[in-house]
């Protein structure tokens, strides 16, 4: 018997053993593998958790056919905030995330001003506000409580350090497990860290 693309089953298997040998070959950036377990966490009814859409004002756009309109030029409205909000557990959840190849440090340039004060604000109102940093080198994801990140944000404007150490993340930080469902089950942490 032959699957659907003609190839016998042990030559399917090989090929799916061969393309993926490890978690890092995997392919995936942090964004996609939070958007694929937020849809997890949606479906199964957990929590509702978005992506934030970036205000973008259009300026110019070229039809060159009916059916496809292409953009020409565009600009940010306004400074986004985080990344992502929701609901979970009745509490309203805002986070950021970013990825870095650097093995040593987290880069507070990633970071922007107002971007921590939209994330004080969540805080000082009762909200679950964080930070999910990924690793690339060493792909590891973690969970960075908001208020964590403060001390190292006021830092750097007092003669600090302009990034935060990594083994300072893994300490301030939970380590996010990789999952086959939920890619980056940060509500377990949550759930640890709040409930």
């Amino acid at each position: 018997m032959n699957y659907p693309n003609g190839k016998k089953p042990s030559q399917q298997l090989k090929k799916v053993g061969s393309s993926r040998t490890s978690f890092s070959n995997r392919g995936m950036t942090l964004e996609e593998d939070i958007n694929e377990t937020n849809l997890f966490y949606l479906h199964s009814n957990k929590a509702i958790i978005h992506k934030k859409p970036t205000p973008v004002q259009i300026v110019k756009v070229d039809y060159p056919k009916r059916s496809a309109a292409v953009i020409k030029e565009g600009y940010f409205k306004q400074a986004s905030t985080t990344d992502y909000n929701g609901i979970y557990r009745e509490r309203y959840i805002d986070f950021e995330a970013k990825e870095t190849k650097n093995k040593t440090s987290f880069p507070l340039a990633n970071i922007h001003e107002h971007q921590i004060s939209h994330m004080l604000s969540i805080c000082n109102h009762g909200g679950i506000c964080f930070m999910i940093i990924r690793f690339a080198v060493h792909d590891e994801t973690f969970f960075v409580p908001a208020v964590k990140l403060f001390p190292y944000w006021e830092s750097q404007y007092n003669g600090g350090k302009k990034s935060i150490p990594y083994n300072k993340i893994k300490e301030a930080g939970e380590l996010i497990p990789f999952k086959y469902q939920a890619r980056v089950d940060y509500l377990t942490i949550i759930d640890q860290l709040y409930f």
